[in-house]
């Protein structure tokens, strides 16, 4: 049981570092192009991970999934991810991206025969989308960018849903680290290739300690330890449970935003966001027989 408990405050911590990489990531989009921000990222995150010790030997079977990952959950995402922040706040983002990645978890998941699309689950799926429209109409007028920033953060949730689901078997038989520490390798190659031509374009000698100290926090806590504590959790409690407690990342997020960058939310998209959380909640929550299938387990292990 206190295992179990344990489990459930460490994704509470990740979702904190999760919450805070949102304006700290639209910080840096500030100073460097979106590309070039994620690449330093990740590539800062996966020297931290290689020198814990993440990199063992990789089964030649599993080369072309943990890639896969890499390339869908860091390089498909946080190109996506930092792409949106130059066109809208981070506090849309903070609330959008944890709230739809695990009802497109959920979908995904029904869809492939993994999971039960019951009663319960379908009225919260409705629910979701129908806030999320609310949140989407409650833009200000005139903001065709911030709309266009918002749909890209959708894009980027589902790309980290994929990155979930098709994560887990891997997880089966790899351990969190040396899982997370490959795909963020694979992930950072290809956001440094894709960055490329922006290089040339970036002053580097402009690029103040305040910009390298907040690359460094992002790259530690954000990403190396955050992405390593998910996938335990994700490996030991599953993909749909341990992706709904992204439902926290909006509250640290967006008191984040509004500390370190002054944005907020509109009314209408709060009640947006209400509707969106209450029907993703619905719609993630395992069923009394899953849950007394994890309890089970748990005790077992």
């Amino acid at each position: 049981m206190m295992r179990f408990v344990r489990i459930y405050l460490s994704l509470v911590l990740v979702m904190a570092f999760w919450g805070s990489a949102f304006p700290s990531s639209k910080i840096a989009v500030q100073s460097a192009p979106p590309e070039v921000a994620a690449f330093i990222r990740f590539l800062l995150g996966a020297a931290v991970l290689v020198a814990l010790g993440g990199v063992r030997r990789l089964p030649v079977r599993d080369v072309a999934a943990v890639g896969g990952l890499g390339l869908v959950g860091v390089f498909g995402y946080n190109v996506l991810f930092f792409a949106a922040l130059t066109l809208a706040p981070a506090a849309d983002g903070s609330v959008i991206v944890p709230v739809t990645a695990p009802v497109i978890t959920v979908v995904v998941t029904a869809v492939l025969g993994r999971r039960r699309l019951a009663a319960r689950t379908a009225l919260g799926l409705i629910a979701a989308v129908a806030g999320g429209g609310v949140f989407l109409a409650g833009i200000p007028a005139g903001g065709g960018e911030r709309f266009a920033g918002d749909l890209v953060f959708i894009a980027g949730a589902a790309c980290w849903a994929v990155y979930t689901i098709f994560g887990a078997p891997v997880l089966r038989r790899l351990p969190a680290f040396t899982v997370t520490t490959y795909a963020t390798l694979a992930g950072a190659l290809a956001l440094g290739v894709f960055a490329l031509p922006s290089f040339g374009e970036l002053r580097w000698s402009e690029l103040d300690t305040g910009f390298w100290l907040n690359q460094a926090y992002l790259s530690v806590l954000p990403t190396a330890l955050a992405y390593v504590v998910y996938y335990q959790a994700v490996r030991r409690v599953g993909p749909a449970v341990s992706s709904s407690a992204m439902f926290l990342v909006p509250v640290f997020g967006l008191a984040c935003s509004w500390l370190l960058l002054g944005e907020s939310i509109t009314g209408v998209q709060a009640a947006g966001s209400v509707l969106m959380l209450a029907g993703a909640w619905l719609a993630t929550r395992p069923d009394a027989g899953v849950r007394r299938k994890s309890r089970l387990a748990e005790v077992a292990g």
